[in-house]
């Protein structure tokens, strides 16, 4: 988890975005993905895919892993910043990658802009730290899965504070605007201010804790309650106006905890004016001023949620920029329970969602394609049609001319007085050759005079195809592998030594 450096990101190709994305679909249902199935899901050649995966092991995109039974490829945090970006230049959100703000405890801050040179801030949710791993005790992200990567829980953190930043900055609360977000990168403006924790002296103190308290009511009041309000999330400007920042872990009113997180955040405000700024106030929210007067947590899904919400079907999910992206783990998990491998599916990763990734990559739009794959069908349909009327028999007459193409009527008469290539020599031959394919010789070729058992031919083709398998194997290791069975068939020559010259010494 070092620091982003897009160096390289200039330099690679479309074939290594394609191993990383297929290394992407493939941790959906493997911790460590073979090289055979990135191999299927890319569409490369097994021995391309395994040159592009040693040049991502060597920029630190990915990370070789081996066990005693499985070999394969992991994505880290610096391929998956690789997709996002990725995504973000083909969007036109990005064009360039600035310094790095800040850092926190689970996540990092960078100045980035876009296309016309305005400055946004970009944040890299980096959940999995060892100084914060206590988050699947302390968040809900992961619902009632046992083996859940920091990846996806850091895609979903990323998720959740865009939906939170869209629906407070739509009712006018101090957040930044949402630009956009991909996997685990949210994209927002750029505040001109300083951390309220950086700050010594103060022009106002009263009016800056009233207007700090009366935030923290308007928030509950509309039934959210930030859960980590702080000076460390709280930034201010040149006229100490307020900008609140950070809402992965925002929980909902109805939390059953909730009172004891609100009288945390008045709190934490509380003892840092008292400590900072010397000023101490008998006045102070409690959870009993709550008006409810609205139901954001029940629209973005917040923590906390009451069942009775559920079962009236009252629920938003939260929508991105692309909601065909927004797919979760549980619609894997369905997939796999059913066990039957549909089309378009390699081992549990859906390839039409690999499409659909590889195109938003290379900067398609996806109305687009489904627009011309939507023409391709009718017109495959309308061929198809076509067929069937004319061969059907007793349809006969105009309607058999209308689906057949009118160009295409007569094409084969017009090829045969249309042959200026062709000398009067070439002519004779090959009307000698129709003589010769049209001999009765040709008619008893139809049939099958084949004495070979057909169980006796599939196994041969078996043998041979298995063996064609196991010699390209050998051909494509790569060196990591072949390094290990290298070392496990010398182990096993010094075993077989040292046991043949024990037997010779005891005679």
């Amino acid at each position: 988890m070092g620091k982003l450096n897009v160096v390289v990101l200039r330099y690679l190709s479309r074939d290594d975005f394609r191993v990383l994305t297929a290394v992407e679909m493939g941790m959906k249902n493997h911790e460590i993905v073979p090289v055979s199935l990135l191999a299927s899901i890319a569409s490369l050649k097994h021995g391309g895919c395994n040159k592009i995966l040693r040049e991502l092991v060597k920029h630190k995109l990915l990370s070789y892993e081996h066990t005693k039974t499985v070999h394969g490829y992991r994505l880290n945090y610096g391929g998956y910043d690789y997709l996002a970006l990725k995504t973000f230049c083909a969007r036109e959100v990005l064009l360039s990658v600035g310094n790095q703000m800040g850092v926190g405890k689970e996540s990092d801050i960078y100045i980035v802009a876009n296309p016309e040179g305005e400055q946004y801030a970009m944040k890299l949710h980096r959940l999995g730290r060892t100084s914060f791993r206590n988050i699947k005790n302390q968040r809900d992200y992961h619902k009632n899965r046992k083996n859940i990567s920091w990846l996806y829980l850091s895609r979903l953190s990323a998720m959740k504070e865009y939906a939170y930043m869209k629906v407070l900055y739509e009712r006018g609360f101090p957040v930044p605007r949402p630009v956009d977000y991909n996997r685990h990168a949210v994209v927002m403006e750029l505040i001109n201010g300083y951390p309220m924790c950086q700050i010594r002296e103060l022009q106002d103190p009263p009016g800056l804790y009233s207007e700090i308290m009366e935030l923290i009511v308007k928030l509950a009041n509309h039934g959210l309650i930030h859960g980590d309000f702080n000076e460390f999330n709280l930034m201010l400007d040149d006229t100490d106006h307020v900008t609140m920042i950070d809402f992965p872990q925002m929980v909902s009113t109805s939390h059953f905890n909730a009172e004891w997180y609100f009288d945390r955040d008045v709190k934490c405000i509380r003892d840092y004016f008292a400590k900072r700024y010397h000023y101490e106030s008998e006045l102070y929210p409690t959870f009993k001023d709550i008006r409810r007067s609205c139901c954001l947590d029940v629209e973005i899904s917040a923590s906390g949620f009451t069942k009775e919400m559920e079962r009236d079907g009252e629920l938003l999910h939260p929508a991105g920029p692309e909601s065909e992206e927004e797919d979760d783990e549980d619609d894997d998990e369905e997939e796999e329970e059913e066990g039957d491998s549909e089309n378009g599916e390699v081992q549990g990763v859906d390839m039409e969602e690999y499409k659909h990734v590889m195109l938003e990559l290379d900067g398609l739009k996806l109305g687009e394609t489904q627009t011309d794959s939507r023409d391709e069908a009718e017109l495959v349909t309308e061929k198809k049609a076509g067929e069937h009327d004319g061969g059907g028999g007793g349809g006969g007459g105009e309607g058999e001319e209308e689906d057949q193409c009118p160009e295409l009527l007569g094409l084969s008469a017009a090829n045969r007085e249309f042959k200026p290539f062709r000398d009067a020599d070439s002519l004779l031959h090959l009307n000698e050759h129709r003589r010769r394919t049209d001999s009765e010789g040709t008619v008893g070729s139809v049939g099958s005079c084949s004495t070979i058992p057909p169980e006796v031919v599939r196994q041969k083709v078996r043998r041979q195809l298995g063996k064609q398998q196991k010699s390209a194997q050998r051909r494509r290791l790569q060196r990591g592998e072949s390094s290990l069975q290298t070392k496990a068939r010398r182990e096993t020559d010094s075993v077989i030594k040292s046991s043949l010259e024990c037997d010779s010494f005891w005679g």
